[in-house]
């Protein structure tokens, strides 16, 4: 082994250090190993029927839910933004036990695809959430069987709704109920309906957070009775995570996505190594909120927090990232 004039093997200090490589900044950006763009991020956007004018969000500071008539102005500000993606959650206004709004074709999540597809064809790709707690009256993500979350029943039903969706011209769906088999039953569907180019990104490993409270106040999706434990995973569990992206996969999905991201960012880099196919993080409203709280007191650097949070969850593996701070991080990286 090479040693140096004083003994010292060459490998070590002082003959290495590695603040060279850290002396100012033109190095340090050279040297940079994981990087952000806008095209790395996907835009969440509330679409609520009915509603006449933007709805300000009281626990997500800065979201709006926003009337149909609201959809493109947005859509092409995030476009501008250079990012390339959104992913629409609907509002309706009327909800029933079967969540017969989430798949009649004049819903809001449909007519907010087609306007957005009319308005701007294949620039922008179109991301649907698939789900039933928006358009039930017990807000539960599936269909309810003397008050028991009917798992059966329920992918039933979620498929039709992804069928709904990708008629309507959604270019992903995304299924977020964690009811077993449900990608299986959307690609049969969509499959059988001749719609094959319609890709599945499924909520793979979607834990039981509470990290989502924020997310429920402004989508008005809180269970009316228990909680979603006997369907999102416990957090607890990193290898029964990793059967539910196996799962997934076995059954058709395209991307698979974790959800939370910076509390599982463990779990990103266990998908990362045993799976080539495209990861999605989403970093959920509690996050979103948790920083927007932070800044708001004076207590943290928005800008930098952001930016450091949303790096960490592409350095643990993640393709794409679902962030309420999509257009503000893209707007960071603009003024690089």
């Amino acid at each position: 082994m090479k040693r140096n004039k004083r003994g010292r093997i060459s490998n070590a200090f002082p003959d290495v250090r590695l603040r060279r490589l850290r002396t100012s900044a033109a190095i340090r950006d050279l040297l940079q190993e994981t990087r952000l763009s806008p095209s790395d991020l996907i835009a969440p956007i509330f679409v609520q029927e009915g509603l006449k004018r933007p709805q300000k969000i009281g626990s997500m500071p800065d979201i709006q839910r926003l009337p149909l008539a609201g959809l493109v102005k947005e859509v092409e500000f995030i476009l501008k933004l250079g990012i390339k993606a959104v992913i629409l959650f609907g509002l309706p206004s009327n909800k029933d036990d079967q969540a017969s709004s989430a798949y009649d074709s004049k819903g809001i999540v449909q007519k907010s695809v087609e306007t957005v597809r009319k308005q701007f064809g294949d620039k922008i790709a179109i991301i649907t959430d698939v789900c039933l707690c928006q358009y039930t009256l017990h807000g539960h993500c599936g269909l309810v069987t003397n008050k028991k979350v009917d798992n059966d029943r329920s992918i039933a039903t979620l498929a039709q709704v992804a069928v709904s969706h990708a008629r309507a011209g959604a270019d992903i769906v995304a299924p977020s109920a964690m009811m077993d088999g449900q990608v299986q039953a959307i690609r049969e569907s969509l499959d059988d309906s001749g719609l094959t180019d319609t890709a599945i990104m499924g909520y793979s490993a979607k834990q039981a957070s509470p990290l989502y409270a924020p997310f429920r106040d402004a989508a008005h999706s809180t269970p009316g009775f228990g909680d979603r434990r006997t369907y999102q995973m416990p957090y607890a569990n990193a290898r029964e995570a990793m059967r539910e992206v196996e799962t997934d996969i076995e059954e058709g999905v395209d991307i698979v996505m974790i959800k939370p991201a910076i509390p599982y960012l463990d779990l990103i880099y266990k998908t990362r190594r045993a799976t080539k196919l495209p990861i999605c993080a989403y970093s959920v409203s509690g996050e979103y909120a948790l920083i927007k709280a932070a800044a708001l007191n004076g207590w943290a650097d928005e800008d930098a927090v952001t930016t450091e949070f949303l790096t960490s969850i592409k350095r643990a593996g993640a393709d794409i990232i679902i962030t309420y701070q999509a257009k503000k991080m893209a707007q960071l990286l603009a003024k690089r």
